[in-house]
């Protein structure tokens, strides 16, 4: 039904089909990703070697799922780099077991927990009693709050009270014992209609609660809704910017491409998915990366990942894994 309804919405919101596709076409999607691709395995392993004992959203995370999208569009990867990157996260989960039963958590709590939950969900990792301890920790961790929220606040990723419950209620949903089962559908309901009352304020907020919407199995109105309020903040460079009057960048702009396909039922070929992939190649820099300028303030001690734009890497490496998986998901997947 959304498939449906979005066939029509190129003409819906103006752009036009043919320049955008000719903007866009696979071989240059293909270039793109090749060069892209290095990098992120490079920042992924740099940081898995600078923080032995510590998983990372955005250099362990985000990558892993750049990665699993690009071989299953059948592209050639570091498969076994990639496997080290999946247990290194079960690993991380692994010794802080302990502290998940007991409700504690880890630095970064239920963002940190949920994203490490995401990547294995991405990586292809079985449900086990780790996981099953995560979850446990998760239904325990602000139980007395509708939704969740992160434990600090850096712009744009660890902001959002939409983003860290999308990744929250993902991984009760995903790894969620059948022990848990009653308990999280209870927490599901509670959160759904926390998100069909409370409107967003940000792209990142647009992008994450229709994340949460979808996860939590929101009827296809709200979904329907929901994607035309995040579509509608499109610019016409075919960009997204994080915030009102800021300029368009490529986070903002792949992160609402990946979600308008993922759980709003955008197809690749429509018109305003389209634009937007014209503008992540715009964007793209000579060497394979995109550059985003960090407006967070440091709170760990700085270290070089192997990704490049210094100060700016973290969310840069965002960046591009959201938008390498933006231009992979209008490829077609392979055997």
């Amino acid at each position: 039904m959304l498939k449906r309804f979005f066939a029509a919405l190129g003409l819906a919101v103006g752009f036009s089909v043919a320049s955008a596709a000719e903007a866009s076409k696979p071989d240059a999607i293909r270039v793109a990703v090749q060069k892209s691709l290095p990098l992120l395995t490079a920042g992924a392993r740099g940081s898995m070697e600078k923080r032995e004992r510590c998983f990372t959203c955005h250099n362990q995370g985000l990558p892993i799922m750049a990665l699993t999208t690009a071989q299953s569009r059948g592209f050639k990867i570091d498969a076994e780099e990639l496997a080290k990157q999946v247990k290194f996260t079960a690993d991380f989960l692994e010794k802080n077991r302990t502290n998940y039963l007991a409700g504690k958590g880890q630095g970064g709590q239920a963002d940190t927990a949920g994203y490490a939950l995401w990547a294995l969900e991405n990586g292809g990792w079985k449900p086990d009693a780790t996981t099953a301890a995560v979850t446990e920790y998760l239904l325990r961790w602000q139980k007395e709050l509708e939704h969740w929220r992160p434990q600090s606040r850096r712009p744009p990723t660890e902001q959002s009270f939409f983003t860290s419950t999308h990744v929250a209620l993902r991984g009760l949903k995903t790894f969620g014992s059948p022990e848990q089962r009653e308990r999280i559908d209870r927490r599901l309901e509670q959160v759904r209609a926390w998100l069909l009352k409370t409107p967003a304020q940000d792209t990142e907020d647009r992008v994450f609660r229709l994340r949460s919407l979808h996860v939590a199995g929101t009827p296809e109105a709200e979904l329907r809704k929901a994607a035309m309020e995040l579509l509608d903040t499109q610019r016409p460079d075919g960009g997204w910017e994080q915030l009102s009057g800021m300029a368009t960048d490529a986070y903002a702009t792949a992160t609402a491409l990946v979600a308008l396909h993922q759980a709003g039922g955008v197809a690749t070929t429509d018109a305003a998915y389209q634009k937007g992939l014209r503008y992540l190649l715009d964007q793209q820099l000579a060497d394979g990366s995109w550059l985003v300028t960090s407006r967070s303030k440091p709170i760990q001690s700085y270290f070089e990942s192997g990704y490049p734009h210094g100060t700016n890497q973290f969310i840069s490496i965002s960046t591009a894994s959201w938008s390498t998986t933006a231009l992979l998901l209008s490829l077609p997947k392979v055997r």
